[in-house]
């Protein structure tokens, strides 16, 4: 009978459980104990869940304080100089400076730079190497929580992050792989300890077999794991997801490990290849539940394809989640409020181990078959490239510059914030009290009102020359716009982890997509009528809506898209109709949704960027739009991101040390248009000093001239205080002013 187990689990816990202790603990409201204790629970948790529902084995060592790769950068010693000075007073404080640059003891510091874990809205820390990197194996962490799950009464099956992923997931060395022979004998010691923890199996993560890797990345892989099966007194499992294997599929199965997962919902076509080449001592799994999106399985449907498969291989046979289930909320049974109706067409990450138990049972010899779930015909993606083939601003960047400048008279270096500022508890607990009814239509909007002109007052204060209403009204920058539009499912408690405590709720498309009505232009025309500075309207592109919802599986993904852009266009004609004459359209998510293979690109940028030219395509040439762009390599994506044609980007690049910003600045290439470079990161609770300031305005007048550079931080300020937020953007408005003084 085919066996079942999971990749990994979330790690946040049912009710967020982990964040409120984590945020607790860095405000000093509880002590380290108690954190630990929090983080016992939820793991406790989680490995009742899998063993409740009958998994073959109980997934270990994939929580994490804060993110995975950072656990195995600190397990193998790579701590960057900058972390040395200062230290924390305990190994967990040490590992909280690491993420975010601050914690309870030690000195703040500039954090470790982060980005986005492959084609998905999760971040990781980045590793950071150096030409003479050591590497020290410390990996007393996980081999406890080994024996943590052991104590309980769980077959565990340790999960770590392969040793060619993890080098290829760093940064600051011309070839990481030099590396590796100093750092195999890590993983070779670190199996031989798991091993001796009697760890049956080990799985083994290297996702980058997924990508177009170069010759030396591919050939690298087999000494690589002679060496550690060699080592291993534990079954191997390689794991790969996110992407079809497509040549490196040989690549992978000739290794000399024990099994082999492949992503079946990413790649279905790979499964009977994959089986062709497995050998008899081997085992393969399969991930056929989607671990990225929260939709009820299509059972049937793997039922059918995996009967003769299952028939074939017996207990070799394995299923699985498509990829770790971080990407999915934790339990559906938390949604007290949501529809029946809506519920049964939803899996979260405790219902997909149930829908597992089921295909178990569906694929035993004489099992009924289940029933099909009803498919929905639909528009092509081809279609919707057609209808985006013309979608570009009649006129001229060039053109349009000089109409904007004439209206905007704004002064070299113009100063900005990327649209969200604090959002307080007080805030926070009017929204509650209107969710539940507590308090009026009308006196919510008085509350929102009164904290847009306090935001306006404090822009005002500071000196900013171009502000921003705020944002009050909204929970989040998609799922705001998810609740205003017809064709979303909401949630409660649909959570899942961005980064360290940062969750999102992603809306769920359910539907065809409209605008029943304006969604933001009563709260900008109001913030625009406090102040004779010009206030952007702000927008979140249909590209990141779409990327940062739960889309449907049964539409192609362009045309949930073009819904949204026609959406949003709308939203555009009222703006600017109502006098707002800047715009900002975000498309952080942009990035993200390029296909891994490189053969994919070319037809998603088709309608992802002529979705976002089509929002803003029949705006007046004196209207300036803008759109943001953060943590993401940009570097491959640099003519997507021109063709984009935005008056003005702003991009995330103080946390990644200015390096995003060579992409955009690189002489015959980058972004022709006007740039404003984060020049501090909004991501940790440190306030950069003025002086810094000035020295990285300098840096990026080196490749940005002076005409086209525009001043802000790197991302939005809803996640930090008011204290932070003032100081900070003092600081910066300040260092213009020296700048530009001195420039004149």
């Amino acid at each position: 009978m085919a066996q079942t187990h999971i990749l990994g689990y979330p790690r946040i816990g049912a009710r967020r459980e982990l964040k409120r202790a984590q945020e607790a603990y860095w405000k000093g409201e509880i002590d380290q104990r108690a954190l630990l204790a929090v983080g016992a629970q939820v793991r406790a948790q989680n490995w009742q869940a899998q063993q409740a529902a009958g998994l073959a084995f109980t997934t270990v060592g994939d929580f994490a304080w804060y993110d995975q790769v950072l656990n195995h950068s600190l397990m193998f010693g790579v701590v960057p100089e900058r972390f040395t000075a200062g230290a924390a007073d305990n190994q967990l404080d040490q590992y909280f400076r690491l993420a975010r640059g601050r914690a309870p003891s030690g000195e703040p510091v500039a954090a470790s730079a982060m980005t986005k874990w492959f084609d998905t809205n999760y971040h990781y820390l980045v590793p950071e190497f150096t030409a003479d990197q050591q590497f020290e194996l410390d990996a007393e962490w996980l081999l406890a929580e080994v024996k943590e799950a052991q104590s309980l009464g769980h077959s565990v099956k340790p999960v770590i992050i392969g040793p060619l992923t993890y080098l290829w997931l760093g940064r600051g060395v011309e070839n990481a792989l030099d590396l590796l022979p100093r750092l195999l004998p890590c993983y070779v010691e670190l199996l031989k300890q798991l091993a001796n923890a009697a760890a049956q199996w080990v799985q083994i993560d290297e996702p980058i077999l997924g990508l177009d890797l170069q010759e030396n990345w591919r050939e690298a892989f087999a000494p690589t794991y002679e060496i550690l099966a060699e080592a291993s007194g534990s079954k191997l499992l390689l794991t790969t997801y996110f992407s079809p294997l497509r040549e490196n599929l040989e690549t992978a199965f000739a290794l000399p490990v024990d099994g082999v997962h492949i992503d079946a919902v990413r790649a279905p076509e790979e499964i009977m290849p994959a089986a062709a080449v497995l050998r008899k001592d081997q085992v393969l799994s399969v991930g056929v539940i989607n671990g990225r999106n929260v939709w009820r399985t299509d059972l049937a449907h793997w039922q059918a394809e995996l009967l003769p498969v299952a028939k074939h291989l017996g207990e070799r046979l394995w299923l699985s989640a498509s990829c770790s289930l971080l990407h999915t909320p934790v339990d559906l049974e938390t949604e007290a409020a949501l529809a029946n109706a809506d519920k049964q067409k939803l899996a979260y990450s405790r219902q997909k181990l149930d829908e597992l138990q089921l295909l178990q049972r569906a694929l035993k010899p004489g099992a009924p078959a289940l029933a099909a779930i009803a498919k929905t015909e639909s528009r092509s993606e081809a279609d919707v490239r057609e209808e985006l083939a013309s979608t570009w601003r009649a006129q001229t960047y060039p053109e349009r510059a000089a109409v904007q400048s004439a209206r905007w008279q704004l002064p070299l270096l113009p100063t900005t914030t990327i649209g969200s500022f604090p959002q307080t508890d007080a805030l926070r607990e009017v929204r509650r009290q209107f969710r539940n009814q507590e308090i009026s239509q009308s006196d919510y909007d008085a509350h929102l009102r009164a904290e847009i002109a306090e935001v306006i007052r404090r822009q005002e204060i500071l000196g900013l020359d171009v502000l921003v209403h705020g944002e009050a009204e909204r929970n989040d920058m998609v799922e705001y716009f998810g609740e205003q539009l017809d064709g979303f499912i909401h949630t409660g408690n649909g959570w899942v982890q961005s980064y360290g405590s940062r969750c999102v709720k992603p809306p769920i498309i359910a539907g065809d997509i409209s605008r029943p009505s304006a969604m933001t232009v009563r709260w900008s025309e109001y913030a625009q009528s406090l102040s004779k500075k010009p206030v952007k309207g702000m927008l979140t592109g249909p590209v990141t809506i779409l990327n940062w919802s739960f889309p449907r599986e049964d539409v192609p993904r362009a045309v949930s898209c073009l819904q949204i852009a026609k959406a949003l266009r709308q939203e555009v004609q009222d703006l600017e109709a109502a006098g707002i004459g800047i715009i900002q359209i975000d498309e952080p998510a942009l990035r993200e949704g390029v296909p891994l293979r490189e053969s994919g690109h070319k037809d998603y940028f088709d309608w992802a960027v002529g979705c976002f030219r089509y929002t803003c395509s029949r705006v007046q040439p004196e209207t300036q739009i803008h759109t943001h762009m953060c943590y993401s390599n940009f570097n491959a994506i640099m003519d997507a991101i021109v063709a984009l044609d935005a008056d003005v980007i702003t991009i995330e690049s103080a946390r990644s040390d200015l390096r995003l910003l060579q992409a955009f600045a690189g002489e015959g290439g980058g972004y022709p248009n006007e740039i404003g470079p984060g020049i501090y990161d909004i991501h940790s609770p440190n306030v950069p000093e003025r002086a810094e300031l000035v020295n990285r305005l300098y840096q990026l007048l080196e490749v940005i001239p002076v005409e086209k550079l525009w001043v802000n931080p790197d991302c939005g300020l809803k996640t930090r205080n008011w204290a932070e937020v003032g100081s900070a953007l003092l600081n910066m408005v300040e260092a213009t002013r020296t700048v530009r003084a001195e420039i004149a």
